[in-house]
C-alpha cells in the first residue's frame, strides 16, 4: 500500500507538471491565433474528455504493449496526461476569454518578444487559472482507476488500482482508511486553490 501510494503521488505530480504547460500553451495558442478552425481544433483536443475512458484505456494498452511502456511510471504519466490536458485547456481557455489581449500587444509593440510578453503580462494575470488547472490535473491522475488498471502494475501499481483489486476480492478496513486519506488530500488541494484565489482577488 505504501509503494502504491508513493506511485500515485509521483504519477499525479508528474502528470500535473506535464499536462499544465501543454494545456496552457494549447489554450493560449488557440486563443491568440485567430484561426477560423480554432474551435474545431479545440474540440479535437478535448476529445479524451468526450470518448469513454474504457475505449481510451484499451487503445492505450495496445499501443503501450507494442512500445513496451506498460507497467512503467513514464507510460502511466503519459496516459494520465492525455486525460489531464483537456481539463487544463478548458480552465485556462476560460480565463483567457476574460483577458484583454491588447495588454500583451502593448508589451509586444514596445519590443518584447511574444514569449516574454506572455510570461510577464499574460501569465501573471491568468496565474490563478493555471494553478487551479494544475491542481485539477493532479487530482485527475490521483483519482483515475480505469487507465491504471490497463497500463500500471507490478512496482508501479497505483493506489486506486490496488483499491479496486482489493474490493473485488474482499472488504478490507484498509480500503476505508485509504479512501479517507484520498478525500482529505482532495479537500486540502481544493482548499488551497480557494485560498490562493482569495489572495489573488485581494491583491
Amino acid at each position: 500500500w505504501m509503494d502504491a501510494t508513493a506511485t500515485s503521488f509521483k504519477a499525479a505530480a508528474l502528470t500535473a507538471l506535464l499536462a499544465t504547460p501543454i494545456g496552457t500553451l494549447a489554450a493560449y495558442g488557440l486563443a491568440a491565433s485567430g484561426l477560423r478552425a480554432a474551435r474545431a481544433i479545440y474540440v479535437l483536443l478535448i476529445t479524451p474528455m468526450i470518448v469513454p475512458v474504457i475505449l481510451i484505456a484499451i487503445a492505450v494498452f495496445y499501443v503501450f504493449v507494442k512500445i513496451k511502456l506498460n507497467n512503467s511510471l513514464f507510460g502511466l504519466v503519459l496516459a494520465h496526461a492525455m486525460l489531464a490536458v483537456p481539463v487544463v485547456m478548458i480552465v485556462v481557455a476560460s480565463a483567457l476569454k476574460s483577458f484583454d489581449m491588447n495588454q500583451e500587444m502593448v508589451a509586444r509593440s514596445l519590443g518584447a518578444p511574444r514569449w516574454r510578453a506572455f510570461l510577464t503580462v499574460t501569465l501573471p494575470q491568468i496565474g490563478f487559472a493555471v494553478f487551479s488547472a494544475a491542481v485539477l490535473a493532479f487530482l485527475t491522475s490521483f483519482d483515475e482507476v480505469i487507465l491504471a488498471l490497463f497500463v500500471s502494475g507490478g512496482e508501479n501499481s497505483t493506489l486506486t488500482r490496488n483499491m479496486f483489486l482489493a474490493l473485488r476480492d474482499q472488504i478490507d478496513p484498509t480500503i476505508s482508511a485509504i479512501s479517507t486519506i484520498m478525500i482529505v488530500v482532495t479537500t486540502i488541494l481544493l482548499a488551497l486553490t480557494q485560498a490562493f484565489g482569495r489572495d489573488k482577488r485581494a491583491a
